[in-house]
C-alpha cells in the first residue's frame, strides 16, 4: 500500500505517567506509544494519529469526534481503565462495526470483559518500566493483528462488538470517503501547524510573540478552532513569556474551553506574571487567585493549582520585603509555605510545589520551620529519584536536584546536575525560576555568614540560558 493511500489508525490511550491501579510502580504511557505502538501501526502500513484528549482537559471536542469516528482503524488501551479512553472506545464501538483492537496491560484488570472483543494482553515488564524486550514484544504482536485486521478491511472483518451481534443488520452509518479525506486534510493541517508553533517558541521572545501572533490570526474565529490548536498555541504564548497574548487569547476562547482547569489554571500564571511586570495591573494578581481558590473549592487540592497559588504568595512576599513591609511580606510568606505544601501533600508523586516549600522553609529559618525543612527533604528527594527511575526525566527533575544539592550546600552535585538541566531546558522561564531561587538561597544564607562564592557560576549559567533564548 502506497504510503499517501495508507488507513489511519486512531489511537486512543492515557498520555504521560499514570498511577497503576494495581499498587504497582507508574505507568509511562509516552513511552509505550512512542517505542511499541506507533512503530506497529506503521509496520502494519498504517498511519497512526493519536488522541489529544488529556492534552486539552479532556474534552472530546468536534474534531476529535471525527477522528475517532472517521479513522478507518483504531487501538484503544484500557491499561488503568482511563475514563476517556472507555468513552472513546465506546463511541466507536457504537458507530464502527468492526477494525477496533482492544490492547491492555497484562498484570493490569480491565472492567468488563474483553473476550468477548478483539483484544490483545502485553507485559509491561519489571516494575512497569517497559523495556526494550517489552516494547519489542508488543509492536510485534501488534503489528500482527493490524494487518490481519488491514487485509480482511473492509468486507471480510469480523464484527467486533457485542451489540451487533444481538441487533439484525447493521445500524452503522455509511461514512462517505468524501467526509473521511476532509479529516485528512485537518490532520496534515494540524500537523503543519505544531510544526509552525514549535518553531515560534524557540524564537527570542519579541520575535516569537509575533509568530505566535500570526499563527492566532490565520486560525480565524476560535469558535471553528480545533481546540487542542487553541491550547497549543495558549502555552506557546506562555512559552515566549507573551502573558499580555494568553490573557487576550483566553478572552477569545470557547465557554466550553475557557472552563477547563488547565485554561483557567494557565490564565492565573499569566495575570500573576503580568502583574510583577506591570505595576498598573496589580489587580491580576487577586483575580488570580481568586481563579486558583475556585479551582480548588471545584476540584480539590492539586500539586498544578496550589504551586500557582504559592508562586503568587511568593511573588507578594517579594513585593512586600522591596517595600519594607516586614509584616506583610512574613504573612504571605507563611502563605506561600502553606500552598506548597498542600500541593506536594496532594500528590507526593510531584516534587515541584515540594522543593519551592523546602526553599522557602530555609528562607523563613525559624526553628521550627528548619525542622519542617529538614522533614521534607528526603520526601522531596525520594520523590525526584523516583521520577527518574520510572519514567524519562524533565528539566524539573534535574532542575530539583540542583537545588537540593544548593541547600546541601554540595558543591560538586550541584554542578553535575546543573549540566543535566542545561541540557534539558525547554522553555526560557525554566532556568530563569531556577535561578531566582537559587540567588533567594544564596542571599539569606549569605547574610547569615555562610561562604556562597561557589553558587555565582552556576547562576550565571543558568540566567545566561534563560536571557539566550532555546537552542
Amino acid at each position: 500500500m502506497s504510503t499517501t493511500a495508507r488507513y489511519l489508525c486512531f489511537v486512543s490511550m492515557p498520555f504521560g505517567v499514570k498511577r497503576d491501579p494495581t499498587g504497582r510502580p507508574d505507568i509511562d504511557f509516552d513511552r509505550i506509544y512512542t517505542e511499541a505502538i506507533e512503530p506497529a501501526i506503521r509496520d502494519a502500513e498504517l498511519e497512526p494519529l493519536r488522541a489529544d484528549g488529556e492534552r486539552t482537559g479532556g474534552i472530546i471536542h468536534k474534531a476529535m469526534f471525527e477522528r475517532l469516528l472517521l479513522c478507518e482503524f483504531a487501538v484503544a488501551d484500557l491499561t488503568t481503565a482511563n475514563a476517556s479512553v472507555l468513552y472513546e472506545l465506546g463511541v466507536r464501538h457504537a458507530r464502527r462495526r468492526q477494525t477496533t483492537l482492544v490492547i491492555f496491560a497484562r498484570h493490569s484488570p480491565v472492567p468488563f470483559d474483553v473476550n468477548l472483543m478483539r483484544s490483545l494482553p502485553y507485559d509491561l515488564g519489571a516494575d512497569n518500566r517497559f523495556g526494550a524486550p517489552e516494547a519489542a514484544a508488543l509492536r510485534t504482536a501488534l503489528a500482527r493483528r493490524l494487518r490481519e485486521l488491514r487485509d480482511a478491511f473492509p468486507d471480510q472483518a469480523a464484527i467486533d462488538r457485542p451489540l451487533f451481534e444481538l441487533l439484525e443488520g447493521d445500524p452503522s452509518p455509511d461514512l462517505a470517503h468524501r467526509r473521511t479525506d476532509l479529516v485528512r486534510d485537518r490532520i496534515r493541517a494540524s500537523e503543519a501547524l505544531r510544526a509552525r508553533l514549535t518553531e515560534a517558541r524557540r524564537l527570542d521572545a519579541r520575535a516569537g510573540a509575533q509568530a505566535l501572533a500570526d499563527i492566532e490570526q490565520s486560525l480565524g474565529p476560535l469558535d471553528g478552532a480545533e481546540i487542542g490548536a487553541v491550547v497549543d498555541l495558549f502555552l506557546s504564548y506562555r512559552a515566549v513569556g507573551a502573558h499580555d497574548a494568553m490573557i487576550q487569547l483566553y478572552d477569545h476562547m470557547p465557554e466550553v474551553l475557557r472552563r477547563t482547569v488547565l485554561v483557567r489554571e494557565q490564565l492565573a500564571f499569566a495575570l500573576n506574571r503580568r502583574a510583577g511586570k506591570d505595576p498598573a495591573q496589580r489587580a491580576d494578581r487577586d483575580r488570580a487567585i481568586a481563579i486558583l481558590n475556585e479551582l480548588l473549592e471545584q476540584h480539590g487540592p492539586s500539586p498544578e493549582t496550589l504551586g500557582i497559588l504559592g508562586r503568587i504568595y511568593k511573588d507578594q512576599w517579594g513585593a512586600a520585603q522591596r517595600a519594607g513591609d516586614a509584616q506583610s511580606a512574613r504573612g504571605y510568606l507563611r502563605k506561600a509555605i502553606d500552598a506548597y505544601v498542600r500541593g506536594f501533600e496532594a500528590d507526593w508523586r510531584d516534587a515541584y510545589p515540594g522543593i519551592n516549600a523546602v526553599t522557602l522553609l530555609e528562607l523563613d529559618g525559624s526553628p521550627r520551620s528548619l525542622a519542617e525543612r529538614d522533614r521534607m527533604v528526603p520526601v522531596v528527594r525520594y520523590a525526584v529519584e523516583q521520577r527518574l527511575r520510572t519514567t524519562e526525566p524533565d528539566y524539573w527533575d534535574y532542575a530539583i536536584l540542583l537545588e537540593l544539592a544548593v541547600l546541601a550546600s554540595d558543591e560538586v552535585a550541584a554542578k553535575d546536575r546543573l549540566a543535566d538541566a542545561l541540557a534539558a531546558v525547554r522553555e526560557y522561564w525554566e532556568p530563569e525560576t531556577t535561578a531566582r531561587n537559587l540567588r533567594l538561597l544564596r542571599d539569606v544564607r549569605v547574610d547569615r555568614g555562610t561562604e556562597m562564592a561557589w553558587l555565582d557560576p552556576i547562576l550565571a549559567a543558568l540566567e545566561a540560558r534563560a536571557a539566550g533564548g532555546m537552542p
